[in-house]
Order: C-alpha cells, then structure tokens, then sequence
C-alpha cells in the first residue's frame, strides 16, 4: 500500500518556519538569509570612517555635521543559498518498507518547501549505485518545486547506494554557499564519513537525517528465523543467514544499533554537522518541528 505524506495540510504547516542557515555562508544576492558581510538592504547595520574610493552617496550627513568627518551607513546583506538534498534511494530505504521510504521522502520534500519557501535554491539528488541522478535540475519557485514532488514520490528503492561516491561525484557542489542535506539509514558497506568530510572540506553547512523503522530500531523477532539482505540480489550471499533469534543476540543487536548511533553524533559534533536520528512511527511533524529545531536547522 502507497504512503505518502504530502498534501497541502504538510505543506501549510511548514510556512511560518523557515531554514536556519549559519550568517557566515557567502551565498547568492537575492535571498532572505542575513549574512556577516555588509550590503545594500534596508535594514541599517552600522557606520564606518569614508575611506577614499567610497560611494559618497552612502556618506550620512547628519553625522558630517555633528563631528565634521565622512562616516558611510552600513546595511546587512541578504542572500539566496543552495540546498543540497542527497535521498538514498537504495532498498533497505523501503523496498520492503512504504512507509519507511515515504517517511524519507516526506522529510526530504519538508526542507525542499521551506528553501523554496525563503526564496532558496535547492536540488534533489537521488543516490543509487556509485552517482547521484538530480532528475528536476536545480528548483527556484513552489511552482517547479510542487512539479517535482509530485514525481519525488514515483521514485523506486533498490539495489545499494555508495553515499560516498555519490555525493562527491555530484556536479553541483558549490563552495561555501548553503546546506547539504543527506537522508539515509546509513547501513552501508560504504564510507559515509568520506561524504561529510568532502562536503565540509567545500565549506558547506551539513545536516544528516537518519530514518529507522520501530522493527530497525527495537526488534521483536523470536526464535527461528531468516534473514535476506534487501539490497543483495543474489540469495546465497553470505549476508543471508538463518539464526535463531535469543533474547542474548537481542540485547546485543540493542547495544550496538545504540552504539552505531552514538558513532554518527560524535563524528558529526567533532566536525560541526548537525545530525538527527528519527523513527518512523514518529509523527514526521514532531520530527520538523522538534528535532530540527533542537539542532538549530530550522527557525
């Protein structure tokens, strides 16, 4: 059965939040999102001594004529910013899951609306084998950002995807100019960590979405039972094993899911990158308007 979360009720939500950009990116002229440097808006910032070259249109009179020396007024600058969403679209995201790759694409299309919404650019990067396929271009606008969300939910989950690869083989990485976002569960045989390192080597601001389901995170399972990689094509694959399941192995498999997650925070806190881990029977609502806004994403 299909699952999707996007409807007008999501969308309207989301318009009194906005993405919470850090002031120092450079960024396009244009946008919304102030920045350190000075420039041409309407909101005053500050003054400074006239410095020969200066546009003496800028020169505040009224202070000549007090202290009978050239200060220029300084306004803060406004600008547009490049978001980067990367989904893994392999099928431990949801081949045997709706819902899981739903949750996924649901959180995806979220943070798409909120930078079309501030007057951003973004692009969906959908990652799958060794590259990443940006099948919308780059989106400017809710008219060509709702055209490519109503193709967002036909995409199809399978095969594996090296994160790696796939994000630093994206084209469109610009240097020091917005957000890259990438949404995955992270159970890969790929380096995800070669991603995040490239992505802050290119100075950009990086948050990761882990997406689990309950049976991900707690599982239930008891006794004998087989278990299929869903990203192996090939059943004899040593990945697929028969086990039976004690409560032993299901205090361990907690201890170490727990464990993988605390390895992707400190990772993620050593390099300045923002990370939340959610779980599908989560309201995807509490998730926008709580989780991203305890790590300062969202505003």
């Amino acid at each position: 059965m299909k699952v999707s979360y996007l409807n007008d009720k999501f969308f309207s939500r989301l318009e009194t939040l906005s993405l919470n950009l850090k002031s120092n990116l450079a960024g396009y002229f244009g946008g919304k999102h102030l920045v350190n440097s000075y420039g041409q808006t309407v909101e005053f910032a500050d003054f400074r001594e006239y410095q020969l070259g200066d546009d003496i249109r800028r020169i505040d009179w009224n202070l000549y004529s007090r202290f009978e020396k050239y200060f220029l007024k300084l306004f803060t600058d406004e600008r547009q910013m490049q978001i980067q969403i990367f989904l893994d679209c392999s099928a431990s995201m949801g081949k045997d899951n709706p819902s899981k790759s739903a949750y996924a694409i649901g959180a995806a299309a979220a943070l798409g609306f909120l930078a079309v919404h501030n007057m951003d650019k973004v692009t969906f990067n959908l990652m799958k084998g060794d590259k990443s396929d940006n099948p919308f271009g780059t989106i400017i606008g809710k008219t060509a950002f709702f055209r490519a969300i109503s193709q967002l939910e036909n995409v199809v989950f399978d095969e594996e995807a090296n994160i790696d690869k796939c994000v630093s083989s994206c084209p469109d990485t610009s240097s020091n100019n917005g957000l890259s976002v990438i949404i995955s569960d992270f159970f890969t045989e790929s380096d995800w960590k070669k991603a995040v390192e490239y992505l802050r080597y290119k100075k950009r601001q990086v948050l990761l979405v882990q997406v689990l389901t309950p049976d991900e995170v707690d599982p239930l399972y008891d006794g004998r039972v087989n278990l299929i990689d869903s990203e192996s094509a090939d059943l004899m694959d040593p990945k697929n094993m028969k086990l039976r399941i004690t409560r032993t192995m299901q205090k361990a498999y907690e201890e170490a899911i727990n464990g993988f997650k605390q390895e992707i925070k400190t990772f993620c806190s050593k390099r300045d990158v923002d990370y939340i881990s959610v779980c599908t029977d989560q309201p995807i609502e509490k998730v926008l308007f709580g989780e991203l806004l305890k790590v300062g994403v969202m505003s």
